[in-house]
Formats: structure tokens, sequence, C-alpha cells
């Protein structure tokens, strides 16, 4: 056999840069929300799997929160289902919201969990509805005429089924549907949902996969750590604006709330979170809580 000695040397080099960061995290929980390209893209999900195995390998508690808006709008299609948006969000009718929970919390989720049992995990799907994780309420638009059916926020968030997942060395995979007070199913924005749960959790990171590299600067350059005043001139220079207002928000209340610090990271990146998390500088956009 022969044996590619420098290879090998780049990656026991690469093992050990990040023999600090695994001491650092061990033990830790790290909430992740998976999504967007990485999600849909066969090669980058089965390598998402990998790295949230490794991640637990190494002693870390990795938590999965996933969205889903695409499938679900693929299936309407094929179903002949109307389906309309408001200001971003899908209206969500009854037979919108079944359909929904099907996508979500059937297919989607069990694939994910599928692909982490072959890359040698132990995943088990969940949603907001079991063990009464997430009660939701409905979200209201801020115009009060427009009423957006079935679309929730979380009312309230019990970790207790995902601590003791974790205590049982087993991964959850979280798909946002949950009941409210009156047993009626809705549907959760996947970063709201991701971002209430890391901070019951009290994460000591909440991880927001997209598909943009992180908040760029007016030059397009990475600004890779944010503090709250960083983020509120920015958004009054109208540098951070449209659909990285929204993320950054989640962002900022998860920190607010428990979550050490959140990162917005483009999961389009071979191996984002390994890098991320194992090596000095990251790859996305680190918003830091004020005790972080």
């Amino acid at each position: 056999m022969i044996v590619n000695k420098p290879e090998l040397q780049k990656k026991a080099s690469t093992l050990i840069e990040a023999l600090p960061f695994i001491k650092k995290y061990a033990g830790e929980i790290f909430v992740i929300k998976f999504g967007g390209n990485a999600m849909v893209d066969e090669a980058l999900a089965q390598q998402f799997a990998k790295d949230v195995v490794l991640m637990k390998h190494v002693g870390i508690n990795p938590v999965v929160v996933h969205g889903g808006g695409p499938q679900i709008g693929a299936m309407l299609k094929r179903l002949n289902i109307e389906s309309e948006f408001i200001d971003g969000l899908r209206v969500t009718t009854k037979e919108t919201i079944d359909v929904a929970e099907m996508v979500l919390s059937g297919n989607i989720n069990k694939s994910i969990v599928a692909a982490i049992n072959e890359a040698g995990g132990n995943a088990v799907g969940l949603s907001g509805k079991d063990s009464h994780l997430v009660t939701a309420q409905k979200l209201s638009h801020k115009d009060p005429s427009v009423d957006l059916g079935f679309v929730g926020e979380p009312k309230t968030v019990n970790p207790q089924v995902i601590n003791q997942c974790i205590n049982s060395n087993m991964i959850p995979v979280i798909a946002p549907i949950a009941n409210d007070d009156n047993g009626d199913t809705y549907n959760i924005n996947a970063d709201t949902m991701a971002g209430a749960i890391a901070a019951s959790l009290n994460a000591r990171r909440f991880l927001l996969l997209t598909d943009v590299a992180g908040v760029l600067d007016e030059d397009g350059n990475l600004l890779t750590d944010l503090t709250a005043d960083d983020i509120e001139k920015l958004s009054n220079d109208g540098i951070i604006k449209g659909g990285m207002m929204p993320k950054v928000g989640t962002c900022l209340s998860a920190t607010k709330s428990g979550v050490n610090a959140a990162v917005i990271i483009d999961g389009r990146v071979e191996h984002a979170i390994l890098l991320e998390l194992f090596t000095e500088t990251g790859v996305g956009t680190l918003i830091r809580s004020e005790f972080a």
C-alpha cells in the first residue's frame, strides 16, 4: 500500500489544531438550524450528517432543527393546492397545514434521521408536538386585517425530551410543527423554532445555516464578529436589510435569552459547521451575547 505522507501530515496537523476547541466545547449543547441548499443538495446533506456525528463523537451535543419550505411548496403543487405568500410567509389553510406536517414531520425529518444513523450516529426524529416540546401560538401579522392561518410561533418550550435524548446519547432532529393550547397544529418558521429551542437549552452555540456567507459590510466583505450595538448601527445604516434582518433578529433574541453566541453560516461550504467550531477564525458571522 502506498502511503501519502504529506496528506497524512496535513490531516494530523488539522486534528492537532482542533484539539483545544474539542476540549473547550466538550459536553456543550449546539443547536443547528438545517435548511437551504445544504438540505436539498444530496452530497451536502450526507456531509452534514457525517459532521453532526463527528460532533457527537468528540463530546459535543448537537440538536438539529430543520426547515422544508421548498419541499412543502413542491408537494402542494403536486396536489394542486394553491398557496399565497404575504411578506414572505405562506398563508396556511387547514389543507395546507396537513401537507406541511406530512412533509416536515414525515419525509424530511425521517430522511435526516436516516442519514445521521447511516453515518454512524443515533438520531431520533421529533416535532414540537412530542412530549409538549413546543407549544405554539398563532402568529399575528402587523396588519390586523391579514390572517396568516395556521402559521405560528413558539409560546413555550419544554426541553425535557431533548435533554433525555442527549443523556441517552441520541441526536434529536426536530421538525418545526407544534400544537397550540387548543390542540390545533401550526407550522413555525424553522429559524424561529431553532432559536427558541437554543434559548431553552442555554446552548453554547446556535448555528443558523443559510445560503449566504453571513452578514456582509457595504463592500461585500464578511463581518465575522458582531455585538448587539454593531447590529443596531449596521441596521440603521441600511447594511443589514432584507432577508438578513429576521435571521439576525432571531440570533439576537437567542443570545439575549440564554445562548452564549449565535453564528450565521453558509451551509453551501463543505464542512461549514466543523470549520466554524474547530478553527480560530471560523467561517461565518458570530453574534455574541453580552456575557460571551
